[in-house]
């Protein structure tokens, strides 16, 4: 039985950090399920958060996280073929595969085993925990934390990606921060406005990604057990390991 956990909701929800920590108290390993976290030299924009691997002095495994260069195009398709193999690693050595993102397509193909080309792809027995976070904390959340990562350099380092070579072209393609800071860069976009049209978009990217996740439940059959982020910590830990043992039991 392919047994594996999965952690999903909208952006700014924590994912991450929960992840993280149940990875910790259950002897796991993270899988990312993060579209644009692949890429190389993507860390401030994408938010990769690699501090928030490590609890407690501990550092958590992570996979799929820095695999392709930024300027590349990767897809769905590859991405299964990593998380296969990530997937066969962690269980070698024994440990938890937890699946945590906010891709809702790679996210569910696996738990719905997209076939490309006639390849057969495994099934899987998971465990879907969605992060429940009200629409006016998620709006508070994404303000603040976009202004934390231009405080913390995210122009300066997709300025860096420019002047490396990576096309603007794509840049442009990854969307979001990549997107607009791009565009500001090449003197398309004030300041200002920049900010303000990429509050717009990732508010409205993390209201797709909802539409995603309610799609799953309600017109394809996915089971997501839903947790509030007001919920402690520990209190949802708990939660996911007693849901965890009736599911693989």
């Amino acid at each position: 039985m392919n047994n594996l956990l999965t952690i999903l909701g909208p952006t700014a929800c924590g994912k991450t950090t929960f992840a993280a920590h149940l990875a910790y108290d259950m002897g796991g390993e993270i899988i990312s399920a993060d579209s644009r976290q692949v890429y190389r030299g993507m860390d401030i924009g994408t938010g990769k958060d690699l501090a928030d691997y490590r609890v407690n002095g501990q550092d958590i495994p992570y996979h799929l996280i820095d695999i392709a260069d930024a300027g590349t195009r990767y897809n769905v398709y590859e991405w299964q073929h990593g998380f296969l193999d990530a997937y066969n690693d962690i269980v070698e050595r024994g440990n938890t595969p937890i699946l945590c993102g906010g891709t809702g397509m790679y996210i569910e193909s696996v738990i719905k085993a997209y076939e490309f080309d006639g390849r057969v792809f495994p099934e899987f027995n998971s465990l879907i925990v969605g992060l429940d976070i009200s629409r006016e904390l998620r709006r508070e959340k994404i303000s603040k934390r976009l202004r934390s990562r231009l405080d913390e350099g995210m122009v300066e380092e997709i300025r860096g990606l420019i002047d490396n070579g990576v096309s603007t072209n794509q840049l442009i393609r990854y969307g979001l921060e990549y997107k607009f800071v791009t565009l500001y860069l090449l003197g398309q976009l004030q300041y200002d406005e920049m900010v303000s049209l990429l509050e717009i978009a990732i508010h409205q990217f993390a209201k797709r990604q909802m539409t995603w996740f309610r799609g799953m439940e309600e017109r394809r059959g996915v089971k997501i057990h839903w947790l509030s982020i007001e919920m402690p910590i520990e209190e949802r830990i708990q939660q996911v390991k007693e849901l965890w043992q009736i599911q693989i039991a």
